[in-house]
């Protein structure tokens, strides 16, 4: 799962790059790009329970943005 975190942070943070004005309808980017970085990098040991709280917590909501702006581009 911590890959599959990297490989959404790089899409996002290439996204920002690219196309600045769609990222910033993305909440929270910056840190979604800084939770990339720090389990590709390892700043740190990884915290599995933050990882897990991640999954339950955050990745639904980032889910819903993203399936509502591939929606609105014909993407889906």
């Amino acid at each position: 799962m911590e890959r599959k975190f990297e490989i959404i942070g790089e899409a996002l943070n290439q996204l920002d790059k690219s196309q600045a004005e769609l990222a910033a309808r993305i909440p929270h980017l910056p840190q979604i790009v800084a939770f990339r970085n720090q389990l590709i990098h390892g700043y740190a040991r990884v915290d599995h329970d933050t990882v897990w709280d991640v999954i339950e917590h955050s990745l639904p909501a980032l889910q819903a943005v993203v399936n509502e702006l591939l929606q609105e581009l014909g993407q889906d």
